[in-house]
């Protein structure tokens, strides 16, 4: 019997309606246009795509930081959509976030100290004391110390704020953590350390991870599965090393073609895409990616590509692989 998954997205939907004055019509930007996949218990599953495609968007979504405009979100099986405030709120116990930038993410007039035990006293868990102490606790599996608590987030480095990010994230003993490029604003010297502790949480705590990242170094490195985001919507999803060796969609193959080489005498030809990506308030007809797809055929623009399975969870959206009646081949 096949586990039931801890996450699962449903033709997740999210708009923004720009208003145009009297005699306008509306603009409306679709952020997140339609997506739908499934992360199972203990895994990492990656977000992956350029800015401004819709990753940091699904994943706030997800947690209701922003209200969805369409489809469901299933957290073991309950539909998280359709809860009340006071359930939610119960609910964000077992669900937390790292955000991208560890500053801007930390009460700049709080302490430590105030900081991590915030979490526990909105969900009324422990004696004050005992919060201080889990606070400590936390400060120690992530690489800080004691002596930190009363010390301010502008008194730490970058690498260190994250960690604070991250304890807070994980005091509350979560199920699934989203974390939105928790790397990205960091040194690449201390990003391998924040990578670390992510994955050594992961083990000790038994968490869930959907990891948002256009880094694909880093995705490639600790994540499980990924799902390739383009202009709202999810265009190919492969277990991780699947994806990289395999790459079926081409703007998935011309992501790839930028990871840099390990290894001076490793080739690569490097795909370069022409073009601007389109607007996601005027997204083009048929396939999105058809502007600036090498390979693109006259039903790309017209019909949207199917979903077409290659076995082993492997799934990408493409007319290269129906016919011309869009049959799959």
């Amino acid at each position: 019997m096949t586990e039931q998954p801890l996450l699962e997205v449903k033709n997740l939907k999210k708009y923004y309606v720009i208003p145009q004055g009297m005699f306008k019509e509306d603009i409306v930007v679709r952020a997140v246009d339609d997506i739908s996949f499934s992360v199972n218990r203990g895994e990492t599953f990656a977000v992956v795509g350029e800015s401004g495609c819709g990753k940091s968007t699904t994943g706030r979504t997800i947690l209701r930081l922003t209200e969805p405009t369409e489809g469901e979100v299933l957290f073991n099986g309950n539909n998280i959509l359709n809860l009340p405030y006071n359930e939610m709120r119960l609910l964000r116990r077992r669900m937390q976030m790292v955000f991208q930038d560890p500053y801007a993410s930390l009460n700049p007039k709080k302490t430590i100290r105030q900081i991590l035990t915030e979490p526990l006293r909105v969900h009324n868990l422990f004696t004050k004391e005992e919060r201080i102490q889990k606070a400590i606790d936390i400060l120690n599996i992530v690489g800080l110390s004691k002596e930190h608590l009363d010390r301010y987030p502008h008194e730490f480095s970058g690498g260190q704020r994250q960690r604070i990010g991250i304890a807070r994230a994980v005091i509350l003993h979560p199920d699934f953590i989203i974390a939105d490029e928790p790397v990205s604003a960091l040194d690449v010297s201390v990003q391998s350390q924040v990578i670390n502790l992510m994955l050594d949480l992961q083990k000790e705590l038994g968490l869930t991870y959907l990891f948002i990242s256009h880094d694909l170094s880093v995705v490639e490195h600790m994540t499980d599965r990924v799902a390739v985001m383009y202009l709202g919507k999810i265009v190919e999803i492969a277990d991780t090393e699947e994806l990289f060796d395999n790459p079926k969609h081409p703007y998935t193959q011309a992501l790839m073609s930028a990871v840099p080489i390990s290894h001076p005498d490793e080739k690569k030809e490097r795909i370069i895409l022409t073009g601007d990506v389109p607007s996601p308030a005027n997204p083009p007809p048929g396939c999105t990616f058809h502007t600036r797809c090498p390979f693109a055929m006259d039903i790309c623009k017209k019909v949207a590509p199917p979903s077409i399975e290659f076995g082993d969870g492997h799934v990408a959206t493409c007319h290269l692989y129906t016919n011309n009646e869009g049959e799959t081949n």
